[in-house]
């Protein structure tokens, strides 16, 4: 196995490894890599979807994107989260449908799960169909973030925490939502909401901004305080020296640490070129886990979405 830099600050790829046989040696080069790199790629990788989970559980369990509900028809294993454009019958959904609407939230930086209480560790993205051309998946390394940012703003941030929810990142990429109407009645909320420091330690002991386009509000500031702080954080961590942007080729698997890193998918020809994308997400710790709990399938609750008025 070799290990190669992608970006001057963090990133890397990882050529000669076989995911299909997650041995301790292997195991333990990952958990090394992504301490240090954040980002990692491993190359020319040809999984089954039930390779690529049980390679993910190896780091540890996971979180699944709903209950198990038999005679379900499926287009990937039960276990991974679809990021494609494709039905269940392997053709280009419509652009202006409800569920492309939502994955616009995609293409803004976030910490995938970061609404949700259990940390996430990473994820694992795999490229099955890959566009040709365009659709990259840009990452922020958030330690560099936090490291350049002003004494003043890192002694200003220190102790703070920032709600987090999926219902916020949909209604920021234009999906009809009402954040009050969804805190009041959308029975999902409590599961697709969290409070996270603004500060965190990654897994090499360096200091990291956690906050992406989930997080909209900072505790025990007023409204407008908190959403421009963020934004003004934000708007510090997409600076270009803080970016890598993964070009895909088919059977690579992407790996980025959630807790020390931000991503998002880029525009492509979405209704030109079919994308088949699967992410498997490992927690840091506990058991295998529900995104929102056993009952409240996430397609019943995105139907629950309150409509924003007008």
């Amino acid at each position: 196995m070799e290990i190669n830099p992608l970006h001057p600050v963090f990133a890397a790829e990882m050529t000669g490894a076989d995911c299909t046989n997650p041995t301790p040696e292997l195991v333990a080069a990952v958990e090394a890599a992504m301490a240090e790199h954040a980002v990692l790629c491993i190359r020319e990788q040809d999984l089954t979807d039930e390779q690529h989970l049980a390679f993910a559980r190896a780091f540890g369990p996971l979180e699944l994107p709903g209950a198990y509900v038999e005679g379900v028809r499926r287009r990937i294993a039960y276990g991974l989260y679809d990021a494609s454009n494709l039905d269940m019958d392997g053709n280009i959904i419509e652009q202006n449908s409800l569920r492309a609407k939502f994955s616009k939230g995609n293409e803004l930086f976030h910490a995938d799960s970061s609404f949700n209480d259990l940390p996430s560790k990473w994820s694992m993205l795999r490229g099955v169909i890959v566009a040709p051309e365009r659709g990259e998946t840009e990452t922020i390394d958030m330690r560099a973030v936090y490291d350049a940012l002003p004494q003043a703003m890192k002694e200003r941030i220190e102790g703070l925490e920032a709600e987090h929810s999926y219902f916020h990142s949909r209604r920021k990429a234009g999906a009809p939502v009402d954040m009050d109407e969804a805190r009041a009645n959308n029975p999902a909320f409590p599961y697709l909401h969290a409070v996270q420091p603004m500060v965190r330690t990654s897994a090499n002991g360096r200091k990291t901004l956690f906050l992406g386009a989930h997080a909209y509000a900072v505790v025990g500031m007023e409204p407008e305080e908190g959403t421009a702080l963020i934004e003004e954080l934000l708007a510090f961590a997409c600076q270009p020296r803080f970016i890598y942007a993964h070009t895909w080729r088919q059977g690579d698997v992407l790996i980025w640490d959630n807790r020390c890193a931000l991503h998002r998918g880029t525009e492509f020809d979405y209704e030109k070129y079919k994308r088949d994308l699967r992410r498997a997400n490992v927690n840091e710790s506990g058991e295998d886990c529900y995104a929102i709990p056993a009952g409240l399938g996430f397609e019943s609750a995105m139907k629950a979405m309150p409509a924003k008025a007008g």
